[in-house]
Formats: C-alpha cells, structure tokens, sequence
C-alpha cells in the first residue's frame, strides 16, 4: 500500500461555491495547473459515481502534456468527491465550512516515479492555485 499525501486550503467563500468552482469544467480548465507555465485546456466531467474525470495538462510551450483521468467512486454534493486515478490509485477531496469560509482537504495516494515532497508541493500548488481562482471567481 503506497503512502498517503494530504493538501489543504482554506478558501474564503461558501462551500456551494467552492463544490461548483472544483468539479465544473467551466471552472476547471481555469486554476488546474501547479504554476503559470502550465495550463489546462480541457477538462470533461461526469460528476457520478462511474462518471469519469479527465482534464488535460500541458506546459504552455507544447513540449509535454498528460491526461489526468479518474472514474469517480463517490459524489456526496457540496461535501466530498472520491475517484480511482487510471494508475490504480485513489483520490479524495472533502469540502467543510469553516465560518465563512470553506476547508478543502485533498488525501492522495503516493506513487513511485516521485518523491513524496515532490508530490506533495505539486498538488498543494494546483490547491493554492484554485483558492485564488474560486476566491476570485
């Protein structure tokens, strides 16, 4: 069983807002990428359990890009999102208020090419950049 990584933000608007902003493509395509030298020009949504996930990431410059593609195993509206990665591993993202504010807590399974700091400052930049996106929003 690989290691677990778990990302958090803190994000200064409701948790409706928040669930929409994390799970619409509209939204997606605009904060999921680690830093400015990605984007995300595609992202497609089937928010049900066995609907699949598939955003699309490339560096900006067209020498690299990747699928990053999940069947959904659990929708629990505005409250939590879990899928199967098409590597095997599992993902899981929940949505709690915090005053005015929405806590979003992201817990992934580690893999084996990266180290596990590597991994962790990755997802926690797409995180940090989706708080600016949906506070923005």
């Amino acid at each position: 069983m690989s290691e677990k990584i778990v990302v958090q933000c803190l994000v200064k608007r409701s948790r409706q807002f928040v669930w929409t902003c994390y799970n619409h493509p509209e939204h997606i395509v605009n904060w999921n990428f680690a830093n400015d030298d990605w984007r995300c020009p595609s992202a497609e949504v089937d928010l049900r359990v066995g609907g699949r996930l598939c955003s699309r990431m490339e560096v900006k410059d067209g020498s690299f890009g990747f699928d990053f593609a999940a069947v959904y195993d659990e929708v629990l509206d505005g409250l939590r999102v879990a899928y199967t990665l098409t590597d095997g591993r599992q993902v899981q993202t929940s949505f709690a208020d915090s005053g005015d504010s929405t806590l979003v807590t992201t817990s992934f399974e580690a893999e084996s090419h990266n180290s596990v700091e590597m991994q962790r400052a990755g997802w926690q930049a797409i995180l940090d950049n989706f708080r600016r996106y949906a506070e923005s929003a």
